[in-house]
């Protein structure tokens, strides 16, 4: 119980410090990962070499595959390619459904793209089409809020679900393949939310970005179909090589096998699949400049964006290799499997840590930090049940958004709209789509168990 108990004061000093004293997580989640560890009694010997191993690991296996994802939304935000996509699709579902149009575009803009940048990159283009329909800013700025978060929460590889998905040692493969139709169906219904509830509140759409400017812009980005090759081709590698493990191929040693699924199995290693990513992606601008490439270029920008990311994954592995070797997997995983919660522990510790903090990618990592020691005994042991845990951690990460979420502010500010009708429109909205997505992976599991 003690231990217990330890645990649930960690996860609450990590709250507190970073969402009452906005104390950055990499600093919160390294002093409570050491703190927890001295209280409970492990030696500090022990203690180092878990914060050396948990960063070091974590960083090793999945931080180049952050960078790599980042720099090809640098290339797709700067050479205009994600406008490109977003023309594309709205012309799929027809300029009298922007909100439908702007939920999708945000869906496939937030994969390779940071939500937050994404709205700001692509707010103009939403008032734009929204005044030309006729529309209230409202319905299409929270459609395209909504799209962007259920990616950015649920769909590789953006770095909260990747991080989840290494920490759980789930298949890559396997967590786009229900991460993709799960989030979608959840987006679905939060549009029709959206298009119920929000969309008859008015708000004008203004644009602060001309129609003649978008236009320029557009005239200068990559088609669309090419903007979309490096976001797809990896996307592509990474689920064949998921498809033929099912087939009963082993990736252990793949260099023994015969060489088509020898090649399938390189290709598709998630390093290797967004390093083709990013060499897809220098296709783009119209010609390549050395300035692209500089500490104050596309890559240089994008590189420091990233870097706080890349601190939280990694203070993120150490706070969860202090808690394997602490003992309390056994511990917890004895008390919980009892309470038979099933796929709503980690959707719900997720939704917790998410609506005290307000970081989705805080509380994907400090919940896969968590919960990963105590997988097996909760019984979350094949493939599909471990991909079911980080989509539902995923789904929990999005509930809900509120006033201690910068995306909260991004999307407000930029709409229009006041704190009460954010609560009313952004906050309400997020917790349509991650409940439903919670409750997609429920019956999927009871369908698969």
């Amino acid at each position: 119980m003690l231990t217990v108990l330890l645990l649930l004061l960690s996860v609450a000093v990590i709250i507190y410090l970073t969402a009452k004293l906005d104390v950055h997580p990499f600093v919160a989640l390294m002093l409570v990962a050491i703190g927890y560890g001295i209280l409970a009694g492990m030696p500090l010997d022990l203690v180092v070499a878990s914060v050396n191993q948990g960063f070091g690991n974590t960083l090793g296996g999945i931080g180049l595959i952050i960078i790599l994802g980042v720099i090809i939304g640098a290339f797709l935000e700067n050479t205009g390619g994600a406008y490109a996509l977003a023309e594309r699709v709205l012309r799929a579902a027809g300029r009298k459904r922007v909100t439908l149009a702007m939920g999708l575009i945000g869906w496939v803009v937030s994969i390779p793209v940071f939500a937050d940048s994404g709205f700001m990159l692509l707010a103009p283009l939403n008032r734009s089409l929204s005044k030309k329909a006729g529309l209230s800013l409202a319905g299409t700025a929270i459609a395209l809020a909504m799209g962007l978060m259920a990616a950015h929460t649920m769909v590789p590889p953006t770095p909260g679900p990747i991080a989840a998905a290494y920490y759980l040692e789930a298949d890559l493969g396997m967590v786009l393949l229900l991460g993709i139709p799960v989030s979608l169906l959840a987006l679905g219904v939060t549009l029709l939310f959206v298009h119920r509830f929000v969309a008859p509140h008015w708000i004008d759409p203004a644009p602060e970005v001309t129609p003649e400017e978008i236009d320029a812009r557009m005239r200068q980005a990559p088609g669309a179909l090419l903007s979309s090759v490096p976001i797809f081709v990896p996307i592509i590698l990474i689920v064949v090589r998921s498809l033929l493990l099912s087939f009963g191929y082993e990736a252990e040693g793949y260099g023994s096998l015969p060489l088509g699924p020898r090649i399938v199995f390189f290709l598709g290693e998630p390093f290797i699949a967004l390093l083709i990513g990013c060499l897809l992606s220098l296709l783009l601008p119209k010609r390549l400049e050395r300035d692209m490439f500089s500490t104050d270029g596309w890559i240089g920008k994008a590189l420091t964006g990233a870097a706080s990311i890349l601190l939280i994954t990694g203070a993120g592995g150490v706070f969860g290799q202090i808690l394997r070797d602490s003992g309390i997997a056994e511990v917890l995983g004895q008390a919980l499997a009892g309470a038979n919660l099933s796929i709503w522990l980690p959707f719900l510790l997720a939704a917790s840590i998410k609506t005290a903090q307000g970081s989705s990618t805080v509380a994907l990592i400090t919940t896969a930090s968590i919960v990963a020691p105590m997988l097996g005994d909760l019984g979350f042991t094949g493939d599909l049940d471990r991909a079911l845990v980080v989509v539902a951690i995923g789904a929990g990460s999005a509930v809900v958004s509120h006033a201690n979420d910068s995306f909260f502010w991004v999307v407000t500010r930029l709409s229009g709209m006041d704190v009460k009708s954010g609560y009313r429109f952004m906050t309400l909205s997020s917790l349509v789509l991650g409940t439903t997505a919670a409750v997609t992976l429920f019956l999927i599991h009871l369908i698969a168990g």
